[in-house]
């Protein structure tokens, strides 16, 4: 059975777009540090527990994963999926169970080797079955269909499902699916990590740096080719693009780069190599269920109807950033809906004043009008690709009588109120790691998930989801697909805003990175950068 995602030509564009053209590369000098800034301060170093590229960008270089998407793909798909801590996987006759062959001689960066006891102390930790507990688990549903996982020996293990899962592997390949060892506990991989990967951790001084070094001991005995990477926490994204420009630092950070900051650089520093092209993030809004008034589902539906998509788009983005549903448009994207399906969704009529009458009658019927207005705090993220957008809410919500005033969080306390869901409105990013339904529909929209933030619930819809998850034939799953997340945006569960696109600079002396354009996630192992000098 094969990961049921495609390599399709109409991403061509996309890809192009993402991956500049440039010179061949000349052969790998080792040595150097690397000089990126890092956008805000990580909740912790742990991957396994985070749920933001802040976490994934400076720490994916610690761990390794049992497979990978290869580092110089842009999209990624079945057809870049590549052995790392495995070396060979097959499925069982029934499609039941998944044996990966695991790679020998390979050691934790305290020295003790790597087995296959490892693997099943990791997946026990994340599916809540060992007895040292994760502090947050935002992807444990997503491992629901693994009923166990059993070592054969040091060098083999199997994952034994409930049911056949063509998208397992996708799950693996994710940047969020490291293999932690078996003698570290949750609390040490959060601020002194062990991995077995081409980077270990110097220093991590939150509001200051974070520093990696170079893995003597890797297996893979050629890389990592730099010696360090060097990490300054820089929150004002323009001191960063400043610093940038300044050569300062030898890179961005990885899609902080936005259309008006990508035409500054080109044109103070043209020498600059600059890749901008879709990431699998997309902006939404995020109603608390729970509290009133917003367990109203007519209020929920006024304030999806009052928002205008386009100018989102064309303020933020310049018109670079799609308008769709839950999934990744074309052609960067495999499974995002067709535009005519899209149409018929809530709040997506392109005329928005049609829309805003009907949400202002809406709000009419309870109670609320010029004389009567709902105040509200908008809560968000405090940083710029977060404020901006939620600034533009704001401005949307008054036109049905909503009075929002913003709350900005730092990254920390904004994901720790996100899971105790002690918030009322928001603006949010949502990232997936993977161009897979079951990653899209079980992380965000199941039941009990942790990122299920606005706590929609629907047991019906959920059969669905397995339903989908089980399709092998990719045609008719996109059908399936489609139905499910027309049905999440008519519900309101949490209303998709745009899909946005983002950029990445860097200095013509840094060789070896990819800007995927279907995932900001799983790109920043860093074992193949290279620095010319």
């Amino acid at each position: 059975m094969r990961l049921l995602t495609l390599v399709l030509p109409s991403a061509l564009a996309a890809i192009a777009a993402a991956t500049p053209a440039r010179a061949a590369d000349p052969a790998p000098h080792p040595g150097g540090t690397l000089h990126m800034y890092q956008r805000d301060n990580p909740a912790s170093a742990s991957v396994l527990e985070e749920a933001t590229y802040s976490t994934n960008v400076p720490f994916m270089g610690l761990y390794n994963n049992l497979i990978r998407y290869k580092q110089d793909v842009a999209q990624n798909s079945d057809a870049s999926l590549e052995p790392e801590l495995a070396t060979a996987w097959t499925w069982g006759p029934d499609n039941k169970s998944l044996t990966f062959k695991l790679r020998e001689g390979v050691k934790w960066h305290d020295g003790k080797p790597f087995t296959a006891a490892d693997v099943k102390c990791t997946w026990d930790l994340i599916q809540d079955k060992a007895k040292d507990k994760l502090r947050k688990n935002p992807r444990k549903l997503l491992w629901n269909n693994v009923q166990d996982v059993v070592p054969n020996g040091d060098h083999e293990v199997t994952f034994q499902l409930g049911r056949p899962q063509p998208s397992l592997l996708a799950l693996f390949a994710s940047g969020y699916s490291a293999v932690y060892p078996c003698h570290a506990t949750p609390a040490q991989q959060r601020t002194k990590p062990i991995g077995t990967g081409p980077f270990m951790l110097a220093e991590f001084k939150q509001n200051e740096m974070i520093r990696l070094v170079k893995n003597p001991n890797y297996w893979k005995k050629d890389r990592p080719y730099l010696d360090a990477i060097e990490m300054p926490i820089m929150t004002s994204r323009a001191t960063a693009m400043l610093a940038f420009q300044a050569h300062k630092l030898d890179m961005t950070f990885p899609l902080e780069v936005t259309p008006p900051l990508l035409r500054d650089i080109k044109k103070e520093v043209p020498t600059a190599i600059c890749a901008f092209g879709p990431m699998n993030v997309n902006s939404n809004l995020i109603v608390n269920r729970q509290k009133p008034p917003f367990d109203n589902a007519d209020i929920r539906q006024a304030m999806a109807l009052t928002i205008d998509r386009k100018a989102f788009v064309d303020i933020l983005f310049e018109g670079k950033a799609e308008i769709g549903g839950t999934l990744l448009p074309a052609p960067a994207g495999i499974w995002g809906m067709p535009d005519e399906m899209k149409k018929q969704m809530v709040g997506y009529d392109p005329d928005v004043a049609k829309n805003r009458e009907q949400a202002r009658a809406i709000m009419k019927k309870l109670g609320y009008g010029p004389d009567h207005h709902l105040a509200v705090k908008v809560s968000t993220r405090n940083i710029p690709s977060y404020r901006d957008a939620a600034v533009i809410l704001i401005d949307h919500l008054k036109e049905i009588w909503i009075d929002g005033e913003l709350e900005p969080m730092d990254t920390p306390v904004w994901f720790a109120k996100l899971a105790k869901k002690d918030y009322s409105v928001g603006l949010n990013l949502t990232g997936n790691s993977l161009d897979d339904p079951d990653q899209a529909f079980y992380e965000n929209f199941a039941c009990k998930s942790e990122r299920n933030y606005s706590e929609y619930c629907s047991p019906e819809l959920e059969k669905q989801f397995d339903a989908q998850s089980q399709e092998t034939d990719v045609e008719k799953r996109k059908k399936m697909v489609w139905a499910i997340d027309q049905q999440l945006q008519n519900d309101v569960a949490r209303p998709i805003i745009l899909h946005m696109e983002g950029g990445t600079c860097w200095w013509p002396q840094v060789h070896g990175f990819t800007q995927m354009v279907n995932s900001s996630y799983n790109g920043y192992r860093f074992e193949d950068l290279w620095i010319e000098h």
